[in-house]
């Protein structure tokens, strides 16, 4: 009796053992396959969300469109909104045509407007919109600024062909434009009278040749009395756009908050 209780003890304590052993051999692998594919996850998503950092937002549709790194969480509410008119010439060997108001930049002829508006999505992020007329200008020098000129004298509207989708969304407007004859283009006072910029900053940006801003700043802040307009646009000689990549960053940079 007593062999047959010791045999049974025995059998319970090895069936013990064994359970333990199996248990302890098991592999760990709900933990560690969690851990390994919760940070491949992080990095994947720390991927995505570089990417969207490198991408701006074209206003006009609300399509994704290339954009160079350096966006700041406030670029969100950036729109730099641009007239610019690069005039058709030969950009062969040369890096700037100031009577043409173009920059060259990797083999692209660029309107020195639009220039200084890349140069400051390139800094601070933000959504570029390309203020355009449904009314295509002249790309000889002399035409346009005959154009120009008849159009400030009649106080033309040109009709608009690009519109902002969803303006609501932008707490800031950088507004880029040539001084053409002492004032704005005319199609700056289509685009202003268009929309209501009520409760939004707006600074402006000017190339010019040798009139400043010509008080085109106290136009916009009559054209649009509900918004603040800045005191600390920025205006530059056409003749030194070209070299003003680093100028254009800073001032765009101290304007961020």
């Amino acid at each position: 009796m007593k062999r047959k209780i010791a045999a049974l003890l025995l059998c319970g304590i090895l069936a013990f053992s064994m359970a333990a052993c199996g248990a302890g051999n098991q592999p760990q692998g709900g933990q560690g396959e969690n851990e390994t594919e919760s940070q491949e996850t992080q990095d994947s998503e720390s991927g995505e969300t570089g990417s969207t950092q490198d991408v701006g937002t074209d206003a006009s549709t609300g399509t994704e469109a290339p954009q160079a790194a350096g966006e700041q969480s406030s670029g969100n509410h950036v729109l730099i909104a641009y007239f610019s008119i690069p005039e058709d010439i030969d950009i062969s060997g040369i890096d700037a045509d100031a009577g043409a108001s173009v920059v060259v930049k990797d083999g692209e002829a660029l309107g020195n407007v639009q220039f200084m508006a890349q140069t400051i999505q390139e800094t601070i992020g933000g959504d570029l919109f390309r203020i355009e007329t449904t009314q295509q200008y002249p790309l000889d020098h002399d035409p346009l600024v005959d154009q120009a000129a008849e159009e400030q004298d009649a106080d033309a509207r040109p009709e608009l062909s690009s519109h902002i989708e969803n303006l609501e969304q932008y707490d800031t407007v950088f507004l880029g434009y040539p001084n053409w004859w002492g004032d704005m283009p005319q199609p700056l006072y289509t685009f202003l009278e268009e929309y209501d910029f009520s409760g939004k900053t707006i600074i402006p940006f000017c190339p010019h040749g040798g009139s400043g801003f010509s008080r085109t700043e106290s136009t916009i802040a009559g054209l649009q009395p509900g918004a603040d307009v800045s005191s600390n646009g920025f205006s530059i000689s056409r003749n030194d756009v070209a070299d003003s990549a680093d100028e254009v960053a800073e001032w765009a940079q101290s304007l961020v908050h």
